[in-house]
């Protein structure tokens, strides 16, 4: 029998990721010759991936991004990103101890991003956590990315977990409509990237800290999708 399971999301979920990613903007914006941005102003983009976050300091600088520099740029991102991993990224206060309740009662932990897999694992590896997953998968594992639910069902099927006894947790839009289109409980967390209140998305449940996502928490949500 498939065991119950708990898939997070990695950037602003399982892991403040922010200050390194806004290293790798600095640094791809000096090679453009832009200035650097405001972290505390590009804080809430990071999760949204290099591409997107180098778009709108562009935008926000009134500058024109033409595709090919686009591209130049976003490599040099990913490089730098790559090389300084882990940097300053660490896990959140309290998550370690939320998985450790989980896995000692029979839950699987799985990981569910759309950061690249290579730099998932890579991160993930880097500080100490890889062995605590069944399964960590990125866009390019299934070929589709979150908000497709598709990613969130198969990465719970290569875990080896039972997605009628799963939970996601994330911290943004995109991990609420992935998990609602799968038909599983999301419970969002409110310090992670987001320009908006993941409550104005209408998660299952919104948590300020690991402390609260509690074994009971997980099944009254399981309970509850499954009337």
């Amino acid at each position: 029998m498939s065991k119950p399971i708990i898939v997070f999301d990695l950037d602003g979920t399982l892991v403040d990721t922010a200050p390194d990613l806004l290293d790798s903007l600095n640094h791809t914006l000096v090679a453009g010759g832009l200035a650097q941005v405001d972290d505390r102003a590009f804080r809430r983009f990071v999760g949204q991936g290099g591409r997107i976050m180098i778009e709108r300091a562009y935008t926000a600088q009134q500058k024109q991004l033409a595709a090919v520099e686009h591209d130049r740029l976003h490599d040099i991102f990913l490089d730098h990103y790559t090389v300084n991993i882990p940097g300053r990224s660490l896990p959140y206060p309290g998550v370690v101890a939320a998985m450790d309740r989980f896995t000692e009662a029979g839950y699987l932990l799985a990981v569910c991003t759309n950061k690249y897999e290579t730099l998932a694992q890579g991160l993930i590896q880097a500080l100490g956590l890889s062995n605590r997953f069944a399964a960590i998968t990125g866009p390019e594992t299934f070929g589709i990315r979150k908000p497709d639910p598709r990613h969130l069902t198969e990465t719970i099927a290569k875990a080896g977990g039972d997605v009628s006894r799963a939970v996601m947790v994330g911290d943004s839009v995109t991990d609420i409509d992935t998990a609602k289109a799968a038909g599983i409980p999301v419970v969002a967390v409110d310090f992670g990237y987001t320009d908006r209140h993941v409550s104005e998305y209408e998660p299952s449940v919104v948590i300020s800290h690991y402390d609260e996502l509690t074994l009971g928490m997980a099944q009254k949500l399981i309970d509850a999708a499954s009337r």
